[in-house]
């Protein structure tokens, strides 16, 4: 299993993910109660000089797994916009798509 990471850098980059799920919905994603939760759990699992968190491991791999699924969801979001129900394409789109040029017939037919 990879690395995790310093908890901090999870943490920010969770926010930064759902301030970009939230961000269409009109209000600022500070209000969002899913950004409430997330600071309040990382909060109530840090790591202090009076007590030592057993869970704060289980938290950050949770927040981990969580971040995955949320920057999962937005890039196959973003996939599914650029590649899906553009209807029938040419072969000159469908090749200029996977990177390659019709070849030119002679004559100026191509």
């Amino acid at each position: 299993m990879a690395a995790l990471g310093p908890p901090l850098r999870t943490l920010r980059a969770l926010l930064r993910e759902l301030r970009h799920a939230g961000g269409r919905a009109g209000r600022p994603y500070r209000h969002a109660p899913a950004y409430r939760h997330v600071l309040a759990a990382f909060r109530a699992h840090r790591v202090t000089s009076e007590k030592l968190c057993r869970a704060q491991q289980e938290l950050h791999f949770q927040a981990a797994t969580y971040l995955c699924l949320l920057r999962s969801v937005r890039e196959h979001a973003a996939l599914h916009q650029e590649y899906h129900g553009k209807g029938e394409r040419s072969p000159e789109e469908v090749a200029g798509l996977v990177g390659f040029r019709l070849p030119q017939q002679p004559g100026g037919k191509g």
